[in-house]
């Protein structure tokens, strides 16, 4: 009698049970298990849960139906870097139920938006897209700025998603509209990542004349940029809106060479860096328009 008769080998039943057992502990040890280890749900230094105003801002964010143009994760690519800021991290996402990565630029991607701007750059792009880009074809969102938000609602997404909150927290609600939550949100989306150091311009390496001077091939091509990237917030004539007057800025005669740093190298917070966006000849084009508006 051969040995194997009487093995579990010849035995198909108890051999498929056995081997099943086999691979759903391997399964379960090597799959499941890490799954509810610390490892396996990374949080950034920074990330803390979303206040109430700002978990409204994301409800309202998904309703108006922004992830459809927008995704919120920078790929490590090059080119993603460069356009839009440092790749995204996994741990940035911890508290996002659900995430917004999306799928589509329509937009441009808002993974490092949370910042950039003030609040009032946020209000009124919300308000009249247009008025900052012309060529945008998102649509405007005036009514947000009178629709109350409901405090009930808000409290049961917080209750829901286990994130602490205080009832004074939820009193002032009452007082806040949806576009309050959702400027609240993109000043978010992204904070958790300490932001790399932008490129920045040395003085000590610009330039003190415009090498582009005053022709008009130049004065054109910088108020072309002007009214593209600028007007939103200098308004159309330069005439100051939530960033100052370029005008007034003009007749002060600033030196070209304080300009060009200033357009290279904005300021965290109000104006964003060109340095990575423009070329040198596209800023100075914008230093000839400027020095253009001189009375």
């Amino acid at each position: 009698m051969s040995n194997h008769e009487n093995s579990i080998y010849s035995k198909a039943l108890v051999f498929s049970v056995l081997a099943a057992v086999t691979v759903l502990i391997g399964t379960i040890v090597t799959v499941f298990l890490p799954m509810f280890t610390s490892g396996m749900h990374p949080k950034t230094e920074n990330l803390t849960t979303y206040t109430a105003l700002q978990l409204a801002g994301k409800d309202i964010y998904m309703s108006e139906g922004c992830v459809n143009c927008h995704t919120q994760t920078v790929r490590p690519l090059k080119a993603d870097v460069l356009r839009y800021g440092d790749f995204s991290k996994a741990g940035e996402f911890a508290y996002d139920r659900p995430f917004l990565w999306g799928s589509k630029r329509t937009g441009p991607d808002l993974a490092r938006i949370g910042g950039k701007y003030p609040d009032e750059w946020h209000i009124q792009h919300f308000e009249n897209p247009q008025a900052f880009y012309p060529k945008s074809n998102m649509p405007k969102y005036p009514w947000l700025k009178t629709k109350k938000l409901n405090p009930a609602d808000i409290k049961a997404h917080m209750d829901t998603n286990g994130f602490p909150y205080t009832e004074e927290e939820m009193a002032a609600l009452a007082d806040q509209t949806q576009l309050d939550a959702l400027v609240a949100y993109m000043q978010v989306i992204g904070a958790s990542v300490a932001k790399k150091e932008a490129i920045v311009v040395d003085p000590a390496n610009v330039e003190q004349a415009n090498p582009m001077g005053s022709s008009p091939e130049a004065v054109a091509m910088g108020q072309a940029i002007f009214k593209a990237e600028c007007a939103g917030c200098h308004g159309q004539n330069a005439e100051g809106n939530i960033g100052a007057s370029i005008v007034d800025y003009a007749q002060a005669g600033n030196a070209d060479a304080d300009t060009y740093v200033t357009v290279a190298n904005g300021f965290e917070g109000a104006m964003p860096s060109y340095a990575a966006k423009l070329s040198k000849d596209k800023i100075w084009s914008v230093v000839s328009y400027i020095n253009s508006l001189k009375q």
